[in-house]
């Protein structure tokens, strides 16, 4: 039955069905196969969603959209340009700080993607920019977005499996500025051998001026960061303190907040948290079968049987993983895959939060690589050229973050030094 419950599930996804529905569907498929009462999979549904932490999730989701409408992307990139701006290919690199910086509000890549991209893909081009290296380097620096607290993905997968979210939040932090910086030292190197442009040095007058305006945007990661970190409030309150922050702020200081907009803002919101929860309720059923027809132990068996080599295994694991990533949405795939591989990695010894780090660094990967790379089709949207040329544009930065996933992945100190301060 489990392995018509797989067929299905494979097919469907083949065929274009959304994820979600490629987990429900397979789900009733095998409660009717195992005469299973319907009612035991709503029941499996409501359990996986009645949780006090997945409330963050639209929280965040709220937060953003209220953060992007009242101006809070173009006056990012205005500071980060007035920092860097000057060296070579400056455009390009206050991109990726921005990316970075925005991380810290919205928590997801494609927010990133579509919100700076919407400001900096133009602008890039205008200067004199490659518009195929402008969307390649858009794309990329939006997959800081969930490496960097909060992220939403750390927020889900620690949920699933009960790990601490506020560990999983700050053992990102390293390997997203690990991975900001390799993106930034690329971009110059690319930059110089281009000859693209540079902008003139701004003064500290100037800085300061754009300081000024950026400040409330870097003031609300921060009260994010330290209200979890110091034990304060709970990520589900800290969502709810950034819905209230950006609202003020939105209304107050930047006055891009119109109350008319209001509605749009919460549609647009409940829309991208409807599609969350059915996906999470869905998956969760899915993990409720395979926890039931044994697969996570099928599995860690098999691997083990193969070799007992923790290096080795993180390496079979990462494989999968970037593969799945192609073809499967970031959120669906850890909802799927993350706690049946987290019994494999616990009996070799590997420290469950590294390799959650290393799960969601892996996944997001795949969200600028066809055929399904989200961040991929909206830079491409916003720029106007094809997936291949986008490809081809965006190979040098692929290698990168995958050259630093394979760091991170052996390295886990970067992931659970500070973590182990808490």
């Amino acid at each position: 039955m489990i392995l018509i419950m797989f067929a299905i599930f494979l097919l469907l996804l083949i065929v274009g069905t959304p994820v979600a529905f490629c987990l429900g569907i397979s789900c009733l498929a095998y409660a009717y196969m195992a005469n299973i009462p319907l009612m035991i999979i709503v029941q499996r549904m409501y359990g996986g969603l009645n949780s006090f932490t997945l409330l963050c999730v639209p929280g965040f989701i709220l937060a953003g959209e209220l953060m992007n409408a009242g101006g809070i992307s173009d006056r990012i990139v205005r500071f980060c340009n007035s920092l860097i701006g000057h060296i070579r290919g400056g455009l390009a690199q206050a991109n990726i700080v921005a990316s970075m910086i925005f991380s810290g509000i919205s928590g997801t890549a494609l927010a990133d993607a579509s919100s700076l991209g919407a400001i900096l893909i133009p602008a890039m081009k205008k200067e004199g920019y490659d518009v195929d290296f402008s969307c390649a380097i858009t794309a990329s620096s939006s997959c800081i977005g969930p490496i960097i607290p909060p992220s939403m993905p750390m927020i889900i997968a620690a949920t699933m499996t009960g790990l601490s979210v506020g560990k999983m939040f700050i053992a990102g932090i390293l390997p997203g500025i690990l991975l900001g910086g390799g993106q930034m030292l690329l971009t110059y190197y690319l930059s110089v051998k281009r000859n693209y442009p540079k902008g003139e040095k701004a003064t500290w007058r100037e800085c300061l001026y754009e300081f000024r305006y950026a400040f409330w945007a870097v003031l609300m990661t921060i009260i994010i960061l330290y209200g979890i970190i110091g034990g304060i409030f709970s990520p589900t309150e800290a969502s709810i303190i950034a819905c209230l922050y950006a609202f003020l702020v939105g209304i107050i200081v930047y006055r891009g907040l119109n109350l008319r907009n209001l509605p749009g803002i919460f549609f647009n919101a409940a829309v991208t948290t409807i599609g969350i929860m059915v996906l999470i309720g869905f998956a969760n059923c899915f993990a409720w079968v395979m926890m039931s027809e044994r697969v996570p132990k099928m599995v860690a068996d098999f691997m083990l049987s193969i070799t007992s080599n923790k290096y080795l295994i993180i390496l079979f694991i990462n494989i999968l993983l970037l593969f799945v990533g192609t073809f499967m949405e970031t959120i669906a795939a850890l909802l799927t895959l993350f706690p049946t591989l987290l019994a494999v990695v616990t009996q070799v010894g590997i420290d469950p939060i590294h390799f959650g780090v290393v799960c969601v660094l892996n996944l997001v990967i795949g969200l600028t690589t066809p055929p399904v790379g989200v961040c991929m089709f909206v830079t491409c949207s916003i720029g106007k050229i094809s997936l291949s040329r986008f490809t081809i544009a965006n190979l040098p930065y692929l290698a990168l973050n995958i050259g630093i996933l394979l760091l991170i992945s052996y390295v886990p100190f970067l992931t659970t030094w500070l973590p182990s301060l808490m």
